[in-house]
């Protein structure tokens, strides 16, 4: 057997065309086999690109992926290069491409990257929220039973979560949230980034249930703060006095004890209570 092929995996834009690069754009003019999650998506995408492929396209999608795999495999092993798209994003992240790199790998097939946009990061860093630390939960489960019981074994995940959702479940994931997590866990709903109605909206999961309640469309990724740290009595008159120095300085009361909260990690109702005290004491 001779050199085998490459496989690679490329990162979609999420919204726009023009996000696509330059390696994209020459990727999809040289590979020999286009494995690609929806074929139309695949042809408008290259026609907004301008780019001509002689690529044989083969769809590569959820049902057939692990037959496909196998498929895929051997034409690697014959030298042929591989390349996996989906409709936007990165393929492996909620979208068909991990069986094939695992195959590829036991096969030990070359295996690399083209790396790009991803919703999971995007909705990430425009969420608000801490991003030093998170982690991706993917789609939570349709039935209300087995939703449950996965958001009560994050009740206490202090990394700040990130969530793909169907819009017609949107409501229903969120009031799930609210109620295992807190109302006023914060939260962030991102609705059709970068796209021409992109919208981000900020606030507790209780708030963002009922504003969701009136219908919502277009593709969804849902950011969801960690859980707080439990802080002690002095720890929370630490920080009430933090609020009242905010308060000082010009803040309203009521966004200076949100932006301490969310700081620190506390929930808002306890620090709340202690500025109460702090004032009652005073």
């Amino acid at each position: 057997m001779g050199t085998s092929g490459t496989l690679t995996l490329a990162a979609a834009p999420i919204g726009r065309a023009e996000d696509a690069s330059e390696r994209l754009r020459g990727a999809l003019g040289a590979a020999d086999i286009i494995a690609a999650e929806d074929t139309r998506r695949l042809r408008r995408l290259t026609a907004d690109l301008g780019v001509t492929t002689a690529a044989r396209i083969v769809s590569y999608y959820d049902a057939n992926e692990r037959a496909r795999a196998a498929e895929l495999v051997e034409e690697l092993r014959e030298g042929r290069d591989v390349l996996v798209i989906t409709d936007a994003g990165l393929p492996g992240v909620s979208d068909p491409g991990y069986r094939l790199v695992t195959a590829a790998i036991e096969a030990e097939v070359p295996v690399t990257v083209l790396p790009g946009p991803s919703a999971v990061t995007t909705a990430l860093v425009i969420s608000g929220l801490p991003s030093d630390r998170f982690c991706f939960e993917g789609f939570l489960p349709r039935k209300a039973g087995e939703r449950a019981s996965r958001l009560a074994a994050l009740a206490d995940e202090p990394r700040t979560m990130v969530f793909f959702e169907a819009p017609h479940r949107l409501t229903a994931a969120l009031e799930a949230m609210a109620g295992a997590l807190g109302a006023d866990r914060p939260a962030a709903v991102c609705r059709e980034l970068t796209k021409t109605y992109e919208e981000v909206r900020r606030g507790p999961l209780g708030e963002l249930a009922a504003w969701s309640s009136g219908g919502v469309r277009g593709e969804i990724t849902i950011v969801v703060g960690g859980a707080p740290e439990r802080s002690g009595p002095a720890d929370l008159a630490a920080l009430a006095d933090e609020v009242e120095r905010r308060v000082t300085d010009g803040a309203a009361r009521k966004d200076a004890i949100g932006e301490v909260a969310r700081e620190h990690r506390v929930p808002k109702r306890d620090l709340y209570d202690a500025v109460i005290a702090r004032k009652t004491r005073r």
